[in-house]
């Protein structure tokens, strides 16, 4: 079942627990120091499983707004907290900048009681530099693991070659000057404002098939989460989703995204894609999803 508690917010409750899924374990294959989730102290006494997620910050982030909703979430008491990506603005190449950000939204998660699982946008993840501090902060771009039985799917769709990453960073700061010194009007017309990859993003082969390949390691799964920034889903073929989707075709499974600062919900093989509005990010009629 899933309970929208607000655009920006959403719990979802897992019904039909049974003893033996309700340990708090977390399995993953992720090795070293670096993990992308805060710690692993699930709230997980009450015999229910309910987790919480939360969407954009970035565009011009509105005072307070992540503030309340991680208030709001410790009264919800999730077991653990995801994300859909723009956790910071981004759109730089200075280091201490960039450092700058990651502690300011590092001390306001932090705050959080459930654990908070990571994942990127094209804010955090546009160009070299940035994904060269998420590696060194925060460990892998996308990532699987199982809790309770479910499988919890967690994308990169900022995922490029290393030359079209760079290219597109400067493409994209190119665009945002624009739309800086011109305005929105202006910035429609910019090439970056045009990219195929601005709706949609992009998987590699090797991130399409990491996925594959977790999807058929855990065939009896009660249920499958996926989430990710943008949907790349509006191509399909080209962005290497369309084989994660096959993967999944028998079998039930919901997807999260954000990017676009708006709530929507519709049906793609009769599952459900849900695309969060925002927690603090600029305002839909407003933004161009920079």
């Amino acid at each position: 079942m899933i309970r929208l508690v607000t655009l920006s917010i959403i719990a979802i409750s897992i019904v039909g627990c049974t003893a033996a899924t309700d340990e708090p374990s977390l399995d993953h294959e992720i090795s070293g120091d670096l993990q992308p989730w805060t710690h692993e102290k699930f709230d997980a006494g009450d015999g229910k499983f309910t987790f919480a997620v939360f969407s954009d910050l970035t565009g011009g982030e509105r005072e307070r707004i992540f503030e309340i909703a991680v208030a709001q979430l410790a009264l919800l008491r999730p077991e653990f907290i995801i994300n859909v990506g723009d956790l910071i603005d981004g759109g730089t190449e200075d280091l201490d900048k960039i450092d700058a950000q990651w502690d300011s939204f590092d001390e306001r998660a932090n705050r959080a009681t459930a654990p908070i699982f990571y994942i990127g946008g094209n804010h955090d993840l546009t160009g070299s530099v940035l994904q060269g501090v998420w590696d060194d902060r925060i460990g892998p771009r996308y990532y699987q693991f199982v809790y309770k039985n479910v499988l919890f799917l967690a994308f990169d769709t900022e995922d490029n070659t290393p030359e079209r990453t760079q290219e597109i960073f400067e493409i994209r700061k190119a665009g945002i000057e624009v739309y800086m010194n011109e305005g929105p009007e202006a910035f429609a017309e910019t090439e970056y404002a045009n990219l195929p990859e601005k709706v949609s993003g992009n998987l590699t082969p090797q991130q399409s098939t990491y996925f594959v390949e977790a999807i058929a390691a855990n065939p009896g799964v009660r249920w499958t989460f996926l989430f990710m920034h943008k949907a790349p889903w509006e191509r399909a073929e080209e962005t290497n989703f369309a084989a994660v989707e096959r993967a999944l075709s028998n079998r039930p499974y919901t997807v999260f995204n954000g990017h676009i600062h708006v709530y929507e919900h519709i049906e793609r093989f009769g599952r459900d894609y849900i695309r969060l509005a925002t927690t603090g990010g600029e305002h839909f009629r407003t933004c161009q999803c920079r």
